[in-house]
């Protein structure tokens, strides 16, 4: 049974449009006005990070540290959540706290990054605290941080594959017998994939199609050029992250895959 976290605004499968922390043309990303931004475009899927404080406040912020996007400095694990709440994105944004971002956005379905092993239990909790494990995806390069996530929530929660598995599907998936496959795959519901590595091509239609015949959705991070949303939709996957969530509505919209 297709997850709801799946589906797009009006219920229906396809590909989807996910705003990398959210949309902006002047760098204010993961900011309320990026978020914003992106659900006026008519995305309902929003990705971002989460980090937390040295107090236990859950922010969502890509950066372990506040230096490269806001005009404060130092990491966020060991600044308060008042400390962080003053710095401001590009001069202009405060930082998001999670549950600021969840209750903003009602109809909003968070692709969400655990950036660090402090935010694992402030994101469970927040996640049964608000009962929104239909909205939220989880998601870490490590495998063992996402799963620390999901064996702390009551109800089952969409999840993608973090880089071990990932690597481990790409270059073993070919000769992987079902049952094994099955066992690794047991809590992952989607690759959530670069194009490429490098030089080496991660999205093929081999790929997308063992990925499919697996059971898994197949979404790509992250595509800013109209050419290659076109030529990945063409392979078949699933979902598109994108920095130009403008480019990537039309694209979609030229192909009738816009909802």
């Amino acid at each position: 049974m297709t997850l709801p976290y799946f589906l797009r605004k009006d219920g229906s499968s396809g590909p989807l449009a996910f705003a990398h922390r959210g949309f902006s043309l002047d760098g204010l990303e993961n900011s309320m006005a990026a978020f914003r931004a992106a659900v006026g475009l008519g995305t309902v899927h929003l990705e971002t990070d989460v980090h937390t404080t040295a107090d236990g406040v859950l922010v969502v912020f890509h950066d372990e540290s506040l230096d490269r996007v806001t005009d404060a400095a130092g990491r966020i694990a060991e600044l308060t959540g008042d400390e962080v709440a003053r710095a401001r994105i590009g001069g202009r944004e405060p930082v998001p706290t999670f549950d600021e971002l969840a209750s903003a956005f009602p109809d909003a379905k968070l692709n969400l990054d655990v950036k660090d092993w402090n935010s694992v239990a402030p994101l469970a909790e927040a996640i049964e605290r608000q009962g929104i494990h239909q909205r939220v995806l989880v998601t870490s390069f490590s495998d063992r941080r996402r799963k620390a996530v999901l064996r702390r929530l009551s109800k089952k929660t969409a999840s993608s594959a973090g880089s071990t598995l990932t690597a481990l599907f790409v270059f073993l998936g070919p000769v992987l017998p079902a049952p094994v496959a099955r066992k690794l795959l047991a809590d992952v519901d989607v690759f959530q994939v670069p194009a490429r590595y490098g030089r080496f091509p991660v999205v093929t239609k081999g790929f997308v199609r063992r990925a499919h015949k697996a059971g898994r959705y197949v979404h790509v991070w992250t595509i800013n050029e109209p050419g290659e949303m076109e030529r990945l939709l063409d392979l078949g996957v699933d979902g598109i992250v994108s920095d130009r969530l403008d480019l990537l509505k039309a694209v979609l919209l030229k192909r009738q895959q816009w909802v």
